[in-house]
């Protein structure tokens, strides 16, 4: 393991270098924020037609079209979806990086399974912060920063690792930590603790759980408030102190009940089904039907999330959410299925 901290990074590697962060979104603002408090030249890329763009503007930046944004900077940083990424660098990114600029990612996907293929003559590297953007945002103004992944994929300057830790550094997250890594293990790790864990894995049990007490005629009400509601207060535990601080701070009932019944719920067939999922990942047929989805339309995405929002858990989680004051809700979720909200990875 190779950790670096604020004094493995020296913010002098980019001076004087413009930063154009491409996306505005949950990660863009945070980035673009976090680098231009730490003294960084930065400059927002957006789309004419995106709706972030007013947003990017009311907060102080310069925003340009993404290719104009690139085309006079050193370092970009690319924080739009996946899926978007190709067609960006097809539509003119591709032409005006120019040897010598650095090329920022915050997650793999593209250069690990290839639909992105950059110049042979740019530093390609990825700074991956482990978080959402407005944890990365709050961190920073916390002055304790956000732990990252950094990884370097090609070093064509041999200023590569030095100008991604500054970047790292200008986030906050070199107070907290950077963690080397390469794109393959990052980009298949995330993925893979997306589907089985924080995305897939937890929706599906917590939906699993709920559906076994309705059905077996206990209020929804209830079942939520057992089911969904009380994980936050786990989820927050195991975050503070692992397993064993969550175990600790809860009943002996249900320390014992963890123990005696939750390896009959993960069983080896999870167990089995999760490295089959790995497997997918690995060999890139997941990357390549997630590919294909969006080029044809993504007419079974948005049937699933439509069929997803409409379950029981949400409509009686918004009813009893509507008096719990003290939430509040970090983004609106669009009514209609079809609308594409300004995502966590910053839409352009």
């Amino acid at each position: 393991m190779r950790m670096f901290y604020d004094a493995d990074a020296d913010p002098a590697a980019l001076a004087g270098q413009r930063i154009a962060v491409l996306g505005y979104g949950s990660q863009g603002h945070a980035h673009a924020q976090n680098l231009r408090d730490s003294g960084a030249q930065v400059v927002v890329g957006l789309r004419p037609e995106s709706r972030a763009r007013a947003v990017a503007a009311a907060a102080g930046f310069t925003v340009l079209d993404p290719v104009s944004a690139a085309r006079d900077a050193d370092v970009v940083m690319v924080l739009i979806p996946d899926h978007d990424q190709a067609a960006l660098f097809q539509d003119g990114l591709m032409s005006v990086l120019r040897p010598g600029m650095l090329l920022l990612f915050a997650h793999g996907f593209s250069i690990h399974f290839g639909t992105v293929r950059p110049p042979a003559d740019v530093d390609v590297a990825m700074v991956a912060p482990k978080a959402p953007g407005h944890m990365v945002r709050a961190c920073y103004l916390e002055g304790i920063g956000c732990p990252a992944l950094v990884a370097v994929h090609r070093d064509v300057t041999g200023t590569a690792m030095a100008r991604t830790l500054a970047y790292a550094r200008g986030l906050g997250s070199t107070k907290a930590g950077a963690l080397l890594t390469t794109f393959k293990e990052e980009t298949e790790t995330d993925l893979f603790g997306e589907q089985a864990v924080l995305c897939g894995g937890v929706s599906h049990l917590v939906k699993a759980a709920f559906e076994t007490l309705v059905a077996a005629g206990y209020q929804p009400e209830v079942a939520y408030f057992e089911c969904l509601h009380e994980l936050k207060l786990i989820v927050d535990l195991i975050y503070q102190g692992g397993l064993s601080l969550m175990r600790y701070s809860v009943s002996d009932t249900a320390e014992f009940g963890d123990y005696a019944v939750g390896p009959t719920i993960i069983d080896d067939h999870v167990r089995e089904q999760m490295r089959q999922a790995l497997a997918r990942i690995q060999d890139g047929s997941f990357a390549e039907r997630w590919i294909d989805e969006n080029r044809s339309g993504r007419a079974d995405f948005l049937r699933l999330r439509a069929e997803n929002s409409d379950h029981q858990i949400e409509t009686v989680g918004r009813a009893l959410r509507e008096h719990m004051a003290w939430i509040k809700p970090l983004a609106t979720v669009p009514t209609s299925p079809e609308q594409q909200p300004v995502g966590p990875s910053g839409g352009l």
